[in-house]
């Protein structure tokens, strides 16, 4: 080993295994590990419009503004894991996020471990960094589970034939395309983001994730009202006779109206729309034809990394000042987090206290995973408990209902 690998300031040692930070002078391994272990090839990259230079810098924002972690077997890159500092709406509370993205591993060094440790290192920087709460799109949902991890929410994809398409809808705006980096575009989503639970608060590295794998078709289209005023936003592309949306944002009704005439305006050109619906709700009910196809499936995971503070921030429908509520948590990856936790309300003001674990009243004892997609909304607490994710007494259920807000999770990004 070289004196500048001496010199590395390693986080954990292994036999030939070592832990440390990525850096710039990484990057080549970096996009190695990232392009096998999720089988993009170079071929696919230019497919979609990359050039050499854009593949080989592509992930260059990532290691200046992440945090790359990684296992190194003799200064070869073995596995790694990134996490991008983001923030997320929590039902109008706007709370730092870990963002959990490339996670990867060669194949010759599965089984030994490295990821377990990597995520376990990863759970204590996000702490250490007041993150209260962590995302990732899981390649492996049982595997994150046992990190502590749970389903937050779901994609609804579906498909419309033509002669399904909503009639037109008197408005008094229109739709404009616009370029992909347009403000009134950008903005839209940002009124919404902080209007919607679940929401991701977009930065310019979300917004670099959000496109970088789309292809070069990719047209947005914004809805302005008849004061030009934008209000809502449809991405889409279209191949093949059919009109492919990515992604569809409105903050009114009219703005809904006015997309979907645009959408149906291209009766003439596409025989199927087809598209992704993140609101948790299916989009046929909303249908003159309701006979579409839907398919659902689990989307983006979630993780409370620190109880005591998620519990502090968290905003509760109901704040009784006479009521107290303890939450028994275990958490295997995050030791700081197992215990029990007193919550309880004065003056508007959440107090959240951790006591020793001799509580007998008002006790839900629950896993970390259970807590998150409880918080979260994604799951109610009757279900949760009829499931037997959750122990407590029955009488608490009324309690976590009126609590816990109904709203689930819009979460429409990928990284």
């Amino acid at each position: 080993m070289d004196n500048q690998s001496d010199q590395r300031n390693y986080i954990e040692v292994n036999g030939d295994f070592r832990m440390r930070e990525l850096d710039r002078g990484d990057l080549e391994q970096f996009n190695a590990l990232l392009q096998y272990a999720f089988q993009v090839t170079s071929y696919d990259l230019f497919q979609t419009g990359w050039k050499q230079e854009e593949i080989k810098y592509a992930k260059r924002p990532i290691l200046e503004e992440a945090y790359v972690l990684g296992w190194f077997y003799r200064e070869r890159l073995a596995s790694m894991i990134v996490v991008y500092s983001m923030k997320v709406n929590v039902y109008d509370e706007i709370m730092d996020m870990g963002g959990i993205t490339g996670v990867a591993t060669y194949p010759e060094y599965t089984g030994r471990g490295l990821i377990h440790g990597l995520m376990r290192h990863a759970i204590d920087y996000m702490h250490r960094q007041k993150m209260p709460i962590s995302f990732l799109y899981p390649y492996s949902i049982p595997f994150y589970r046992k990190m502590g991890w749970e389903i937050v929410s779901d994609k609804l994809t579906f498909t419309i034939k033509d002669t399904q398409l909503p009639k037109p809808h008197p408005v008094e705006g229109m739709v404009e395309r616009v370029s992909l980096d347009s403000e009134d575009y950008h903005n839209v989503h940002s009124y919404f983001a902080v209007q919607r639970h679940g929401a991701l608060i977009r930065d310019a590295l979300s917004w670099e994730e959000y496109w970088r794998w789309d292809n070069e078709d990719m047209i947005a289209a914004v809805y302005y009202s008849k004061e030009h005023k934008p209000l809502g936003y449809v991405v889409y592309y279209i191949a093949n006779d059919i009109f492919y949306i990515k992604e569809m944002v409105y903050l009114n009704i009219e703005a809904n109206h006015g997309l979907w005439n645009y959408i149906s305006a291209h009766f003439s050109m596409v025989n199927q729309v087809q598209g992704a619906n993140y609101s948790g709700e299916p989009l046929a009910y909303l249908l003159e034809d309701s006979e579409i196809t839907e398919t659902i499936s689990p989307y983006i995971m979630a993780r409370v990394i620190d109880v005591e503070e998620f519990l502090r921030e968290y905003p509760y429908l109901i704040q009784p000042e006479d009521f107290k509520i303890h939450f028994k948590v275990h958490d295997e990856m995050a030791p700081w987090n197992e215990g029990d936790y007193m919550v309880s309300w004065h003056n508007g003001e959440t107090i959240c206290d951790k006591v020793d674990d001799n509580q007998s009243i008002n006790v839900v004892e629950l896993t970390v995973n259970t807590l998150t997609t409880m918080l979260m909304g994604y799951k109610r607490p009757s279900y949760l408990y009829e499931h037997e994710r959750i122990q407590t007494e029955y009488y608490m259920l009324t309690w976590l209902e009126r609590m816990i807000p109904a709203e689930k999770p819009y979460f429409s990004d990928y990284f």
